[in-house]
């Protein structure tokens, strides 16, 4: 099997391969990451493997406005930010003001504080309050929060959506657990639900990889909404 074997182990090691090979993780990036953990915050941002990913897809589909359910310490925001550049906007919602405090440092450190908007407060009532204040449409929409919310969430990045917006919703696999109909984990629940929303929405096309690496098995959907 190789010196690294598999699992998770080998997983791990792949990913810094790929890492060094493929991803050029910015010092600002690297110092929002080490500013989470020495405030506390758990290790639940995206692998830098699926920051650049994401950043890819804004490029890819010429994003300039994002939104963004879950904050964190803002490591995922700053990639959108890099993203979208000086003309873009990105929109990022977060619960926790602790959380919020380390992100707005991490967004001024990065000098892109100008170019983000962080909205504190519960998620779904925070984007209703955009909707109703005739927020305009966003091109990518990143949905990285309270899993069992994830349906209400797509169905607000919906309506704050235009023709070719992008969606993707983070953490759907839940290790296999998904799977289970049984399950009556609300993690688990609110990923079914959201990937039953996904495939029986009528203005959506999506999918949903499988995914493994340092932070084990996982997976994430990638929707687009129709013409």
């Amino acid at each position: 099997m190789g010196e690294h074997g598999s699992g998770e182990q080998g997983w791990a090691a792949v990913d810094a391969y790929l890492v060094e090979e493929l991803v050029p993780e910015s010092a600002a990036l690297v110092a929002a990451r080490d500013a989470g953990r020495a405030a506390g915050l758990p290790a639940i941002e995206v692998a830098p493997t699926e920051g650049r990913l994401l950043w890819l897809l804004c490029r890819i589909a010429g994003a300039q406005r994002v939104l963004e359910f879950g904050t964190l310490a803002g490591y995922s925001t700053l990639w959108f930010a890099d993203a979208v550049g000086p003309q873009g906007h990105v929109t990022t919602l977060e619960i926790d003001p602790a959380h919020a405090a380390v992100a707005r440092d991490n967004f001024v450190r990065a000098g892109v504080a100008d170019r983000v908007r962080l909205v504190e407060g519960p998620a779904g009532d925070s984007v209703e309050g955009l909707i109703a204040q005739g927020e305009d449409a966003f091109d990518l929409v990143f949905i990285d929060a309270d899993k069992p919310s994830n349906a209400r969430y797509l169905d607000l990045a919906v309506r704050l959506s235009h023709p070719g917006t992008v969606i993707v919703v983070d953490n759907v696999v839940r290790r296999g657990e998904v799977a289970d109909a049984g399950s009556d984990d609300p993690r688990v629940t609110g990923s079914r639900e959201v990937l039953h929303a996904l495939g029986t929405h009528p203005r959506l096309d999506a999918t949903a990889l499988q995914t493994v690496g340092a932070k084990g098995w996982d997976g994430f959907a990638l929707a687009r909404v129709r013409d």
